[in-house]
């Protein structure tokens, strides 16, 4: 049987929005975000759990099943951004302001969980979004379990919402990196995951530093570096300053969107952010729900596969 809960948040709460980036890829087997709800499997201290949350005219309910389900239940709130000022942000900029009140459902929210965030974050390094993704679900319906949920049951959900829970830790650190390249990782990222997973206990240990102490600590890793530490802290730790320093198409957003000029750097990304130190992540995050995007030029880059190489 389920364990289960109902919350009253007490502010405003887009759960679908807020839990988007936890979401790598429309095929992720560890969530789906659904109508009325999601589910998310996930692996607790206490072991495996999977939740279905569901929105209801301002409550939550929520329901958990696994030996994880009441950490999961427990942590809830948390998840959905409870820990979340966004009073903090006062946006100076008039797109930015209208965009606040548009999405003002949208939280940081907090799985406290370094690797389920580190390792699909690596798989998105200089790669496109679909190679990417495919790695990613790779690794984990070949090295992943199934999850706990009501399908265990007569009678239960149906199966588009069957979720599997990532690799725990231990089994990526035995993973040979060339048991890796099937899934469309080269030795470099692959070796990175190895290694992080190793570590895993050291780098779980960073949710209790504040945010910077904390990307400090991911960046100590070999192949870990500013943008793939902020994708990690954001969602893990729910910090709303991560901004991802030498990301493709970030720049150009955040220059056309702010500054009306069709292409940005790093440098310049970070000149109009200024005025939103501590909270320029949720900056970012507002722009990027938009719609808005920079002029285009050239041929977008092709997706490819290494895994027949």
């Amino acid at each position: 049987m389920p364990i289960e809960t109902t919350w009253h948040p007490g502010f405003p709460l887009d759960v679908w929005r807020t839990l988007a980036p936890l979401r790598h890829g429309p095929e992720d087997p560890t969530i789906r975000l659904v109508d009325g709800g999601v589910w998310r499997a996930t692996r607790t201290p206490h072991g495996p759990a999977t939740l279905w949350i569901e929105p209801r005219a301002g409550t939550i309910r929520a329901s958990a099943w696994g030996a994880g389900a009441e950490h999961a239940i427990a942590t809830l709130p948390r998840l959905l951004g409870s820990d979340d000022d966004r009073e903090a942000f006062r946006p100076e900029h008039p797109l930015l302001r209208q965009l606040a009140i548009r999405f003002r459902g949208v939280r940081f929210g907090a799985t406290d969980r370094v690797l389920e965030s580190l390792v699909p974050a690596v798989c998105e390094q200089k790669v496109t979004g679909t190679e990417a993704h495919r790695a990613w679900r790779g690794i984990v319906r070949r090295f992943g379990t199934p999850a706990p949920g009501p399908w265990d049951d007569t009678g239960g959900a149906p199966s588009v919402a069957r979720l599997w829970l990532a690799p725990d830790p231990a089994t990526l650190a035995r993973v040979p990196y060339y048991e890796l390249h099937p899934v469309g990782l080269e030795r470099r990222r692959a070796d990175v995951i190895r290694r992080v997973a190793s570590r895993a206990g050291w780098l779980e240990d960073a949710g209790s530093m504040p945010p910077g102490e904390a990307l400090e600590r991911l960046t100590t890793m070999p192949g870990v570096g500013p943008w793939t530490a902020a994708e990690t802290v954001r969602s893990a730790f729910g910090d709303p300053d991560a901004v991802s320093v030498g990301d493709f198409h970030l720049p150009n957003l955040v220059s056309w969107a702010l500054a009306g000029e069709a292409r940005g750097d790093d440098d310049r990304m970070l000149e109009l952010l200024e005025p939103y130190q501590g909270q320029r992540g949720r900056a970012v995050r507002l722009l990027e729900l938009s719609g808005i995007r920079a002029p285009r030029f050239g041929p977008r880059f092709r997706p490819r596969s290494i895994a027949t190489i």
